[in-house]
């Protein structure tokens, strides 16, 4: 699996970002404050020679960070580093920290996944048994019409033949249903396979980035990273880390839909009543909604493929098979190895 084209989060749009745009306010206010406050003091002292001296460097200090783009970019990344550290004090932005609680929770969603997965299949089991009883009815009062009518029961003959129409009515009607819990049935398993797989991917990149990362920041100290910030070579650090964030941000993106699909799930088994043989439009509608997205980032082509697979009558879903319990071979690639390449 390639890497997705991920766009650099911008440094003002992380919580770090946030600490810093809070810290350039107070200063501002703070600043704005005093030249208010003390405004008097501060024109005599400029007014004075020490102060045109020391007005003149402060001055020229200014203009020379902002017009020299190594000085912008040292004092810029020296903010970003005080900002990251003071945000980390009460925040949790390291992207390993972050990856290990995305664990547990994808841990989590799994185990209520596969309850949802047995869940569905015990109804999928009662409706169809419902379907085929009710075709042995149908063709019960099909065949007492057909008697009733040879032997002149008009009456009778009227009331099986109605009750067949019924029955073909609600058929229809729950085929369509068993059709969409197929298409559930098969996006949840795949779903939990694949989940399955993140899992197991994220763990090793865990284990194997959290000493790489120790050695790369021994290595690369704040001090060598500003010197290469100066001199415009890559920070190596800072690749790392951002690698590091493309890879929780697309974990985050793949937990958020994985517990966006179980929602859908959930909310359209709770709308089936199969005792009356009904269930509501929104559940139906939200699971319609879901098909019509283009994209899953979590089955990728394979969500097309199911869809098919559901609707096509030669695919025989098989309810019996256990729930797939899939592990990354020996060997096989872990699908974010790509995003430190």
């Amino acid at each position: 699996m390639e890497a997705p084209q991920m766009k650099p989060k911008s440094f003002w749009k992380r919580p770090e970002g946030i600490t810093g745009l809070m810290f350039l306010a107070a200063l501002l206010i703070g600043g704005g404050y005093l030249i208010t406050t003390f405004a008097a003091s501060i024109m005599a002292f400029i007014g004075t020679t020490i102060g045109l001296v020391v007005s003149l460097a402060v001055l020229g200090a200014i203009v020379y960070m902002v017009l020299d783009p190594k000085m912008r970019n040292l004092i810029f990344y020296m903010y970003k580093s005080v900002m990251r550290s003071i945000t980390g004090m009460f925040v949790q932005i390291d992207p390993i920290g972050i990856l290990k609680t995305y664990v547990e929770e994808l841990q989590g969603n799994l185990r209520k996944m596969n309850k949802q997965i047995s869940q569905l299949r015990a109804q999928m089991h009662k409706l169809k048994e419902v379907i085929v009883n009710n075709e042995r009815e149908i063709n019960s009062n099909l065949k007492l019409a057909g008697k009733a009518k040879e032997t002149n029961k008009r009456n009778v003959m009227i009331l099986k033949s109605r009750r067949a129409g019924r029955l073909k009515d609600s058929n229809i009607k729950l085929e369509t249903l068993y059709k969409k819990m197929e298409v559930l049935y098969r996006v949840l398993t795949k779903m939990y396979e694949n989940s399955q797989i993140l899992a197991e991917d994220i763990k090793d990149q865990v284990a194997v980035k959290e000493q790489e990362r120790k050695a790369i920041h021994a290595s690369h100290g704040a001090m060598k990273s500003a010197m290469s910030v100066i001199s415009g070579d890559p920070d190596q650090r800072a690749m790392f880390d951002m690698a590091m964030e493309n890879i929780t941000e697309d974990v985050a993106n793949k937990v958020g839909e994985m517990e966006r699909f179980m929602e859908v799930s959930a909310n359209f088994m709770d709308s089936v009543d199969l005792q009356n043989g009904v269930f509501e439009e929104e559940g139906m509608n939200m699971l319609e909604q879901w098909e019509n997205e283009s994209t899953s980032l979590l089955l990728g082509e394979e969500k097309s493929t199911l869809l098919l697979k559901a609707e096509s009558d030669n695919e025989v879903l098989d309810l019996d098979a256990p729930v797939p319990e899939r592990a990354r071979q020996s060997g096989g690639k872990n699908q974010y190895d790509s995003f430190f390449d």
